[in-house]
Protein backbone atom coordinates (compact mmCIF):
# COMPACT_ATOMS: atom_id res chain seq x y z
CA UNK A 1 0.00 0.00 0.00
CA UNK A 2 2.70 2.69 0.72
CA UNK A 3 6.61 2.72 -0.75
CA UNK A 4 9.11 1.65 1.76
CA UNK A 5 9.99 4.11 4.30
CA UNK A 6 13.77 4.64 4.78
CA UNK A 7 15.63 2.46 6.99
CA UNK A 8 18.88 3.03 9.36
CA UNK A 9 20.35 0.76 12.44
CA UNK A 10 20.15 1.46 15.53
CA UNK A 11 22.95 1.15 18.13
CA UNK A 12 23.92 -1.02 20.92
CA UNK A 13 23.34 1.35 24.50
CA UNK A 14 23.34 -1.46 27.16
CA UNK A 15 23.79 -5.25 26.99
CA UNK A 16 23.27 -7.93 29.98
CA UNK A 17 26.45 -9.03 30.54
CA UNK A 18 26.86 -13.18 30.02
CA UNK A 19 25.89 -13.97 33.75
CA UNK A 20 22.81 -11.76 33.64
CA UNK A 21 21.49 -12.93 29.97
CA UNK A 22 21.97 -16.40 30.96
CA UNK A 23 21.17 -17.27 34.28
CA UNK A 24 21.26 -20.59 35.87
CA UNK A 25 17.78 -22.96 36.46
CA UNK A 26 14.64 -23.12 34.61
CA UNK A 27 12.08 -20.61 33.87
CA UNK A 28 8.86 -21.83 33.30
CA UNK A 29 7.67 -18.56 31.18
CA UNK A 30 10.58 -19.80 28.63
CA UNK A 31 9.19 -23.63 28.62
CA UNK A 32 6.05 -22.46 27.65
CA UNK A 33 6.60 -19.23 25.30
CA UNK A 34 9.53 -20.01 23.52
CA UNK A 35 10.00 -24.41 23.61
CA UNK A 36 12.78 -25.61 22.97
CA UNK A 37 14.94 -21.93 22.99
CA UNK A 38 17.79 -21.48 25.46
CA UNK A 39 16.96 -20.71 28.90
CA UNK A 40 18.34 -16.97 28.48
CA UNK A 41 17.17 -13.93 29.77
CA UNK A 42 14.14 -12.02 27.98
CA UNK A 43 13.85 -8.33 28.77
CA UNK A 44 11.11 -5.98 28.05
CA UNK A 45 8.93 -2.75 29.59
CA UNK A 46 11.04 -0.21 29.63
CA UNK A 47 10.30 3.16 31.67
CA UNK A 48 12.05 6.31 32.92
CA UNK A 49 12.15 7.57 35.90
CA UNK A 50 12.52 11.58 36.74
CA UNK A 51 15.71 11.35 37.46
CA UNK A 52 16.44 9.78 33.64
CA UNK A 53 16.99 6.22 34.64
CA UNK A 54 16.13 3.25 32.25
CA UNK A 55 14.50 0.80 33.78
CA UNK A 56 13.25 -2.57 32.46
CA UNK A 57 11.93 -6.11 33.23
CA UNK A 58 13.73 -9.80 32.51
CA UNK A 59 10.16 -11.69 32.55
CA UNK A 60 11.52 -15.53 33.10
CA UNK A 61 13.16 -15.01 36.34
CA UNK A 62 11.19 -11.99 38.07
CA UNK A 63 13.56 -9.27 37.34
CA UNK A 64 14.21 -6.07 37.56
CA UNK A 65 17.15 -3.52 35.95
CA UNK A 66 17.92 0.11 36.27
CA UNK A 67 20.11 1.33 33.85
CA UNK A 68 21.85 4.41 34.35
CA UNK A 69 22.69 7.33 31.80
CA UNK A 70 25.79 5.70 30.66
CA UNK A 71 24.44 2.60 29.81
CA UNK A 72 25.46 0.48 33.58
CA UNK A 73 22.62 -1.83 34.70
CA UNK A 74 22.22 -2.99 38.03
CA UNK A 75 19.80 -5.30 39.69
CA UNK A 76 16.63 -3.39 41.11
CA UNK A 77 14.37 -6.36 42.36
CA UNK A 78 14.05 -10.31 42.10
CA UNK A 79 10.69 -11.63 43.29
CA UNK A 80 8.42 -14.78 42.43
CA UNK A 81 7.06 -13.38 39.54
CA UNK A 82 7.05 -12.57 35.63
CA UNK A 83 7.32 -8.73 35.00
CA UNK A 84 6.47 -7.20 31.24
CA UNK A 85 5.33 -4.20 31.08
CA UNK A 86 6.23 -1.36 33.21
CA UNK A 87 4.45 2.68 34.17
CA UNK A 88 5.57 5.33 36.81
CA UNK A 89 2.54 6.29 39.22
CA UNK A 90 2.61 10.03 39.34
CA UNK A 91 3.95 9.85 43.00
CA UNK A 92 6.71 7.94 41.63
CA UNK A 93 6.03 4.25 42.68
CA UNK A 94 7.14 1.39 39.73
CA UNK A 95 3.45 -0.40 38.92
CA UNK A 96 4.35 -3.47 36.84
CA UNK A 97 2.26 -5.34 34.68
CA UNK A 98 3.15 -9.00 36.21
CA UNK A 99 1.71 -12.22 33.82
CA UNK A 100 1.91 -14.62 36.91
CA UNK A 101 0.70 -12.07 39.49
CA UNK A 102 -1.08 -9.37 37.97
CA UNK A 103 -0.72 -5.60 38.67
CA UNK A 104 2.39 -5.37 41.58
CA UNK A 105 3.82 -2.31 42.94
CA UNK A 106 7.54 -1.46 43.55
CA UNK A 107 9.17 0.73 46.23
CA UNK A 108 12.07 1.65 44.06
CA UNK A 109 14.08 2.51 46.83
CA UNK A 110 14.16 -0.58 48.82
CA UNK A 111 13.57 -2.63 45.94
CA UNK A 112 9.76 -4.54 47.82
CA UNK A 113 7.19 -6.21 45.40
CA UNK A 114 3.83 -5.96 46.19
CA UNK A 115 0.22 -6.83 44.85
CA UNK A 116 -0.92 -3.92 43.36
CA UNK A 117 -4.26 -4.93 41.55
CA UNK A 118 -3.90 -8.51 41.75
CA UNK A 119 -7.01 -10.32 42.19
CA UNK A 120 -9.90 -8.63 41.52
CA UNK A 121 -13.35 -9.86 42.73
CA UNK A 122 -11.09 -12.79 43.88
CA UNK A 123 -10.58 -14.13 40.27
CA UNK A 124 -6.66 -14.23 38.61
CA UNK A 125 -5.91 -11.89 35.55
CA UNK A 126 -5.58 -14.15 32.23
CA UNK A 127 -2.01 -13.15 31.92
CA UNK A 128 -1.17 -9.00 31.83
CA UNK A 129 0.63 -7.30 29.32
CA UNK A 130 1.54 -3.86 29.56
CA UNK A 131 0.07 -0.64 30.64
CA UNK A 132 -0.11 3.40 30.27
CA UNK A 133 -1.08 6.17 32.66
CA UNK A 134 -3.44 8.93 31.72
CA UNK A 135 -2.59 12.13 32.91
CA UNK A 136 -5.59 12.30 35.22
CA UNK A 137 -3.97 8.83 36.71
CA UNK A 138 -6.27 6.53 35.05
CA UNK A 139 -4.35 3.18 34.49
CA UNK A 140 -5.21 1.16 31.03
CA UNK A 141 -3.51 -2.18 30.66
CA UNK A 142 -3.59 -5.12 29.04
CA UNK A 143 -4.99 -8.90 29.78
CA UNK A 144 -3.42 -10.88 27.38
CA UNK A 145 -2.24 -14.65 28.64
CA UNK A 146 -2.78 -17.04 25.91
CA UNK A 147 -4.93 -15.48 23.92
CA UNK A 148 -4.99 -15.38 19.99
CA UNK A 149 -6.60 -16.29 16.83
CA UNK A 150 -7.64 -19.86 18.31
CA UNK A 151 -9.09 -18.10 21.33
CA UNK A 152 -9.85 -14.21 21.50
CA UNK A 153 -10.26 -13.68 25.01
CA UNK A 154 -7.77 -11.07 25.87
CA UNK A 155 -9.31 -7.86 27.51
CA UNK A 156 -8.55 -3.93 27.72
CA UNK A 157 -9.00 -2.62 30.93
CA UNK A 158 -9.08 1.11 33.12
CA UNK A 159 -7.95 0.94 36.95
CA UNK A 160 -9.50 4.56 37.58
CA UNK A 161 -7.51 6.32 39.73
CA UNK A 162 -10.50 6.00 42.64
CA UNK A 163 -9.84 2.48 42.70
CA UNK A 164 -12.52 1.45 40.19
CA UNK A 165 -11.84 -1.42 37.70
CA UNK A 166 -13.70 -1.65 34.31
CA UNK A 167 -13.21 -3.53 31.35
CA UNK A 168 -13.55 -1.53 28.28
CA UNK A 169 -12.70 -4.68 25.43
CA UNK A 170 -13.13 -7.96 25.28
CA UNK A 171 -12.68 -10.79 22.72
CA UNK A 172 -8.92 -9.86 21.67
CA UNK A 173 -7.02 -11.97 20.50
CA UNK A 174 -3.83 -11.56 22.22
CA UNK A 175 -4.03 -7.54 23.12
CA UNK A 176 -0.12 -6.50 24.09
CA UNK A 177 1.27 -3.07 23.88
CA UNK A 178 -0.60 0.32 23.91
CA UNK A 179 -0.53 4.16 24.18
CA UNK A 180 -3.28 6.80 24.63
CA UNK A 181 -2.97 10.05 22.06
CA UNK A 182 -1.73 13.19 22.38
CA UNK A 183 -5.35 14.46 23.15
CA UNK A 184 -6.07 11.36 25.25
CA UNK A 185 -9.15 10.74 23.25
CA UNK A 186 -8.25 7.05 22.12
CA UNK A 187 -6.01 4.35 22.82
CA UNK A 188 -3.95 2.55 20.10
CA UNK A 189 -3.70 -1.05 21.20
CA UNK A 190 -1.28 -3.27 19.53
CA UNK A 191 -2.68 -6.85 19.06
CA UNK A 192 -0.15 -9.27 18.12
CA UNK A 193 -1.64 -12.61 16.55
CA UNK A 194 -3.88 -9.79 14.40
CA UNK A 195 -0.86 -8.55 13.59
CA UNK A 196 -2.53 -5.35 13.70
CA UNK A 197 -2.56 -1.96 15.78
CA UNK A 198 -6.23 -1.15 16.87
CA UNK A 199 -8.15 2.48 17.61
CA UNK A 200 -9.93 2.34 20.70
CA UNK A 201 -12.20 5.85 20.87
CA UNK A 202 -12.56 6.90 24.30
CA UNK A 203 -15.59 8.84 24.52
CA UNK A 204 -15.94 12.04 27.13
CA UNK A 205 -17.99 9.18 29.41
CA UNK A 206 -14.94 6.82 29.59
CA UNK A 207 -17.06 4.09 27.25
CA UNK A 208 -15.49 2.84 23.83
CA UNK A 209 -16.88 2.95 20.27
CA UNK A 210 -16.25 2.13 17.17
CA UNK A 211 -12.92 -0.02 17.72
CA UNK A 212 -11.39 -0.43 14.20
CA UNK A 213 -7.78 -1.54 12.72
CA UNK A 214 -5.38 1.45 12.37
CA UNK A 215 -2.15 -0.22 11.19
CA UNK A 216 -2.12 -3.54 9.66
CA UNK A 217 1.33 -5.12 9.58
CA UNK A 218 2.40 -8.21 7.77
CA UNK A 219 5.54 -11.02 8.72
CA UNK A 220 7.17 -11.16 11.97
CA UNK A 221 5.03 -12.53 15.06
CA UNK A 222 3.32 -9.33 15.06
CA UNK A 223 3.26 -5.62 16.95
CA UNK A 224 4.47 -5.83 20.45
CA UNK A 225 5.12 -2.40 22.29
CA UNK A 226 4.58 0.75 21.26
CA UNK A 227 5.04 4.57 22.01
CA UNK A 228 4.10 7.84 20.47
CA UNK A 229 5.41 11.36 20.48
CA UNK A 230 4.38 14.41 20.97
CA UNK A 231 2.78 14.84 17.47
CA UNK A 232 1.64 11.93 17.54
CA UNK A 233 4.07 9.89 15.57
CA UNK A 234 3.40 6.21 16.70
CA UNK A 235 6.43 3.69 17.58
CA UNK A 236 5.55 0.12 16.65
CA UNK A 237 8.04 -2.42 17.84
CA UNK A 238 7.46 -5.46 15.34
CA UNK A 239 7.91 -8.60 16.99
CA UNK A 240 10.06 -11.58 15.33
CA UNK A 241 11.52 -8.85 12.03
CA UNK A 242 13.75 -7.19 14.63
CA UNK A 243 12.52 -3.82 13.27
CA UNK A 244 10.74 -0.76 14.75
CA UNK A 245 7.97 1.07 12.52
CA UNK A 246 7.72 5.00 13.09
CA UNK A 247 3.96 5.95 11.86
CA UNK A 248 2.72 9.28 11.13
CA UNK A 249 -0.49 10.09 13.19
CA UNK A 250 -2.69 9.05 9.94
CA UNK A 251 -0.34 5.81 9.75
CA UNK A 252 1.41 6.20 6.57
CA UNK A 253 5.63 4.78 7.47
CA UNK A 254 8.18 7.50 8.38
CA UNK A 255 10.85 5.18 8.92
CA UNK A 256 12.26 1.40 9.53
CA UNK A 257 14.60 1.18 12.63
CA UNK A 258 16.36 -1.85 12.24
CA UNK A 259 17.85 -3.51 15.25
CA UNK A 260 21.97 -4.30 14.57
CA UNK A 261 21.50 -8.23 15.94
CA UNK A 262 18.51 -9.95 17.00
CA UNK A 263 14.70 -10.33 15.49
CA UNK A 264 12.94 -10.13 18.83
CA UNK A 265 12.58 -6.12 19.05
CA UNK A 266 9.78 -5.99 21.69
CA UNK A 267 9.35 -2.15 23.32
CA UNK A 268 10.12 1.21 23.02
CA UNK A 269 9.98 4.39 25.51
CA UNK A 270 11.30 7.91 24.48
CA UNK A 271 14.16 9.01 27.11
CA UNK A 272 17.38 10.83 26.71
CA UNK A 273 18.70 14.59 27.79
CA UNK A 274 15.55 15.84 25.67
CA UNK A 275 13.14 13.21 25.61
CA UNK A 276 13.40 12.23 22.18
CA UNK A 277 16.12 9.42 22.05
CA UNK A 278 14.18 5.98 21.45
CA UNK A 279 15.60 3.63 23.89
CA UNK A 280 14.14 -0.44 22.36
CA UNK A 281 14.27 -3.56 24.06
CA UNK A 282 16.16 -6.15 21.57
CA UNK A 283 14.75 -9.58 24.18
CA UNK A 284 16.81 -12.22 21.86
CA UNK A 285 20.14 -10.92 22.68
CA UNK A 286 19.28 -9.17 25.72
CA UNK A 287 20.23 -5.28 24.57
CA UNK A 288 19.24 -2.19 24.76
CA UNK A 289 19.21 -0.21 21.24
CA UNK A 290 19.15 3.26 20.99
CA UNK A 291 18.01 5.71 18.17
CA UNK A 292 17.70 9.56 17.54
CA UNK A 293 15.24 11.74 17.22
CA UNK A 294 15.83 14.53 15.17
CA UNK A 295 14.77 18.03 16.64
CA UNK A 296 13.74 19.01 12.83
CA UNK A 297 11.10 16.72 13.04
CA UNK A 298 9.45 12.87 13.15
CA UNK A 299 13.17 12.03 11.57
CA UNK A 300 15.10 9.04 13.12
CA UNK A 301 18.79 8.42 12.43
CA UNK A 302 21.50 5.89 13.97
CA UNK A 303 23.46 6.76 17.56
CA UNK A 304 26.82 6.74 16.73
Amino acid sequence: MFAPPPRIEAQVFARLGDALHRPPGRAPWLELQRPGAPMTSFIEGPAFDRAGNLWITDIPWGRIFRIDAQGRIALAAQYDGEPNGLAFHRDGRLIIADHKQGLMVMDSADGSVKPFCDRPRGERFKGVNDLVFARNGDLYFTDQGQSGLHDPSGRLYRLRADGRLECLLERIPSPNGLVLTPSENALLLAVTRDNAVWRVPLLPDGSVTKVGVFIRLSGGFGPDGLAIDAEGNLIVCHLGLGAVWVFDPRGEPLRRIQATEGSLTTNAAFGGPDGKSLFITESETGTVLRAELDTRGPMLFSHA
